[in-house]
């Protein structure tokens, strides 16, 4: 095959925006990636647009919004529906800002990095376990105005005490750990069965945990299901004078109900560092109504904002996003089929992404077959409504191949490595 149908690392341009750490675009240019471009903060919609249809890889954080309408505004007019962005990285856990189904039926996987600010988010979950039943928050500000205020009273050692985990995944699991080397007891609910770190124990109900923690903290995704999960019904079976601690999203708690909660002094405390809504950027105002009320910790965000997590989350999600444009590999994509491919030699690598119809792969194969092509490798991995096969070939074939293959319908992208 000639060396043209194959996309040179130079013609590769990579947008990283929102001050993603400094340690992915080494490895990007380690890895032989230059055109490099990154911005401190986030662009607005119109900039995004246009930017998505030149941009081959883009990496945001939590700021930018992959909406489906903006998709469709940048990538709508490319010729043959062969969009340049061939995917995107999110440098966080989340993905909520991203409408992942829109990007799949552009054939576009998205990665992020689910992992790497675990140990970041479970310290400061344990640190605030501790400031709030030490009611530190409250004594700073006292002490801030000048008030010395020193008493014992509903101050409480963390050890002995039960921590209730609602989401038993990776940072749960984490808090889990540290908390038992403080010497609590630990209980924890999700929605499937996990097995418990150290002597935690999983509890079904959730009216229990509810009914026996003394601090509560929230490890859950956003979906339907965990919307306004706290709310009052759910704050009223805690126990009573108990805490919560909420470093999960946003829009998991009711604020209103919390604050309602707390002033009755049912609650004894909160920390929260998650909101319905967000300041889009540093410096713009924000506002709460649960600030002002003592022994409430409020955290803009800053869960997993550690030197060492930004370095993690970095590395870990430039590393997807190289796999995926070296060798096609898709292996932690949270919207496409995921794929761990070898590298080979002496062959040519072609990524054909598609609808998931009866009958494209036989068409495809027909195409391969009829273009005297020698298959050396094919790798196949669905979803419902995309596949995603990857085919190995030897050197000497047909140079109008992708043509070829690109006029299969149901076909959605087909590139050419090596």
């Amino acid at each position: 095959m000639n060396n043209q149908h194959s996309l040179s690392k130079e013609k590769i341009s990579i947008l990283l925006l929102e001050g993603v750490h400094d340690s992915g675009e080494a490895l990007f240019r380690k890895n032989g990636y230059n055109n490099i471009k990154t911005l401190k903060g986030a662009i607005d919609e119109k900039a995004l647009i246009e930017a998505l249809q030149d941009v081959r890889i883009l990496g945001i954080r939590s700021r930018t919004s992959i909406t489906k309408d903006v998709l469709e505004k940048a990538l709508s007019n490319i010729p043959q529906k062969q969009p340049k962005l061939l995917a995107i990285g999110c440098f966080c856990i989340g993905t909520n800002q991203v409408d992942l189904s829109a990007c799949r039926k552009w054939g576009i996987p998205v990665f992020n990095a689910p992992h790497s600010n675990t140990r970041s988010v479970a310290e400061l979950v344990m640190a605030e376990t501790v400031m709030l039943l030490r009611k530190l928050g409250e004594c700073n500000q006292n002490m801030h105005k000048g008030q010395w205020i020193k008493s014992a009273s509903g101050c409480y050692e963390v050890r002995g005490k039960t921590l209730g985990i609602i989401g038993y995944g990776h940072i749960g699991s984490q808090v889990s750990i540290l908390a038992e080397s403080f010497g609590m007891k630990v209980i924890f609910h999700d929605i499937t069965t996990q097995l418990p770190m150290g002597n935690a124990t999983q509890v079904e109900d959730l009216d229990e945990l509810l009914e026996n923690s003394d601090a509560i903290t929230l490890h859950v995704p956003e979906d339907q299901g965990t919307q306004n999960l706290v709310n009052e019904t759910f704050l009223s079976k805690m126990k009573q004078g108990s805490v919560i601690i909420n470093a999960s999203r946003g829009t998991v708690v009711d604020i209103e109900a919390l604050e309602k909660s707390l002033k009755s002094d049912h609650i004894g405390g909160a920390a929260i560092d998650v909101f319905p809504i967000e300041p889009a950027k540093n410096g713009m105002p924000f506002s709460s109504p649960l600030q002002g009320i003592p022994n409430v910790i409020l955290s803009p965000h800053i869960g997993g904002s550690t030197s060492e997590a930004q370095k993690n989350i970095s590395l870990e999600v430039c590393q997807k996003l190289i796999q995926y444009s070296d060798i096609g590999s898709s292996m932690g994509s949270v919207n496409f089929p995921s794929i761990t491919l070898p590298t080979q030699s002496n062959s040519h690598r072609l990524l054909h992404v598609h609808q998931n119809n009866p009958g494209i792969l036989g068409a495809i194969n027909q195409v391969l077959a009829e273009s005297k092509t020698n298959i050396m490798g094919q790798y196949l991995q669905t979803f419902d409504d995309i596949g995603y096969v990857v085919i190995d070939v030897n050197q000497a074939h047909d140079t109008d191949l992708r043509k070829k293959l690109l006029e299969i319908p149901g076909t959605i992208r087909c590139r050419i490595l090596y």
